[in-house]
């Protein structure tokens, strides 16, 4: 038997005031489009910002549906965006913020796993890792440098 131990290495800053200011600004736009999702069953909005490495910042957030599990996440409505209208373009950074109407969310909210596994696609597509933040409604902001961090051993094309 072999024992394999996996290292995950974060960063963790403690508020938003910390982050590099184009972060920042990245950041803002995912806040100001999470307001806007469309979560009327769980009440939990998350939104994205993705820098593009042309520069675009594509914007997306979670949309629900009354049939679950028709609804999307807001990774993937923007991961899915890039890839329709930018498909040669790699995503740089992502920027994430989640809220609850519920209760003040203050732990960084990563994606979830069917998220990570998108992410885990276009890594792998475009041979280049993708920066992910992501907070709650405030407080810490956590960074990964890439989603190997937060989904080691992926499942990608080399298994089919």
């Amino acid at each position: 038997m072999k024992e394999i131990e996996i290292k995950s290495v974060l960063q963790v800053y403690d508020s938003f005031d910390e982050l590099p200011e184009n972060i920042q600004e990245l950041m803002q736009q995912s806040i100001v489009i999470r307001d806007k999702a469309y979560a009327p069953y769980s009440e939990f909005l998350v939104g994205i910002a993705l820098l593009l490495e042309n520069g675009e910042v594509v914007l997306g957030n979670n949309q629900e549906n009354a049939c679950y599990p028709s609804g999307l996440c807001a990774e993937r409505t923007a991961i899915y965006y890039a890839g329709a209208n930018f498909p040669e373009t790699s995503i740089v950074t992502m920027a994430l913020s989640a809220k609850s109407l519920k209760y003040q969310l203050l732990t960084p909210t990563p994606p979830c796993g069917a998220c990570r596994q998108a992410i885990a696609e276009y890594e792998v597509k475009q041979n280049m890792p993708i920066a992910i933040y992501f907070m709650g409604e405030t407080g810490k902001v956590v960074k990964s440098s890439s989603l190997s961090n937060i989904l080691p051993l992926i499942f990608d094309n080399s298994y089919l």
